[in-house]
């Protein structure tokens, strides 16, 4: 007789596990995206690089993308570009669609698709332009600013998968993941690029005093945490933005006015990873 444990799950359990991954893969648009790779292409990043491994947790990548639009918007003129120049209101799945299209091929694909993907990011940026509340001017190819997004989006994916996936990962695998991917932002125009844990600390002490939040701030951010639009959808977006507003450095929640309470932390940390063991399920990661 079989054993309970190894037998094969029933055909009631792998259509709802089949559902589910096609619908994790259609919000993030990833049957659509060639990753297609030789086995002599180098890539843009390694296939050894802590980078493959942060890049396909797929709930890190949400809780962490979550919680690095959260950040990014943060700085004045980042907020400015969502707020000129995208449908925020309706847009945010798209947004977070695009991002994880960007880094899924610029992680995982052969270089010249990679390459292709990076040119089209730039061609959008020369093209996005505005002016402050203040008068100020600002470019999304500022590379100042391409340095503020990059950090604020590695930084979370690794918050995030270290604290959902692995909180293990040492501190040389960390700095390798930001040495890693460093190359990236740089082709997309930004500089000075920090490569390591201590190097990002240091770049948040020096940008700290440029951040804010203003009723704007407050405005997009309520529209990226609203909820879906069915129950599971609205409840699972629930976690995932609660995990990623707790997943925000301190200063950055205390911006926002969204600090969360210790004593909610241990829940929604639990609630976040029962998700994440879901969401590797449907899509049979061990």
């Amino acid at each position: 007789m079989r054993d309970a444990a190894t037998a094969p799950p029933s055909p009631l359990v792998e259509r709802a596990r089949g559902a589910l991954a096609r619908r994790l893969h259609a919000l993030v648009g990833s049957d659509a995206i060639d990753l297609a790779r030789a086995p002599d292409d180098p890539g843009l990043i390694a296939r050894d690089s802590p980078a493959w491994a942060i890049h396909a947790d797929f709930s890190a990548m949400m809780i962490g993308g979550i919680s690095a639009l959260l950040l990014q918007m943060l700085h004045p003129r980042a907020l400015a570009g969502v707020w000129d120049h995208s449908g925020f209101r309706d847009d945010r799945l798209a947004r977070l669609r695009r991002t994880a299209g960007f880094i899924a091929v610029t992680t995982f694909g052969a270089t010249d698709t990679a390459e292709r993907a990076i040119a089209q990011v730039r061609r959008v940026h020369a093209r996005v332009a505005g002016t402050l509340p203040d008068g100020t001017g600002y470019r999304a190819d500022d590379p100042d600013l391409l340095t503020w997004i990059h950090v604020a989006e590695v930084d979370s994916f690794l918050r995030a998968y270290r604290r959902y996936r692995d909180p293990t990962l040492g501190a040389a695998e960390q700095d390798r993941y930001l040495a890693d991917t460093a190359p990236l932002a740089e082709r997309l125009g930004a500089h000075d690029v920090p490569r390591s844990r201590a190097a990002v600390a240091a770049y948040y002490a020096r940008v700290l005093p440029d951040l804010r939040a203003d009723h704007r701030t407050r405005e997009v951010a309520a529209a990226l945490l609203a909820p879906g639009d069915d129950a599971a959808g609205s409840a699972a977006l629930a976690l995932a933005g609660a995990a990623a507003v707790d997943l925000l450095p301190d200063w950055a929640a205390a911006l926002h006015g969204r600090a969360t309470p210790a004593a909610a932390r241990p829940a929604i940390r639990a609630g976040a990873r029962g998700m994440s063991r879901v969401l590797r399920w449907a899509l049979k990661v061990a």
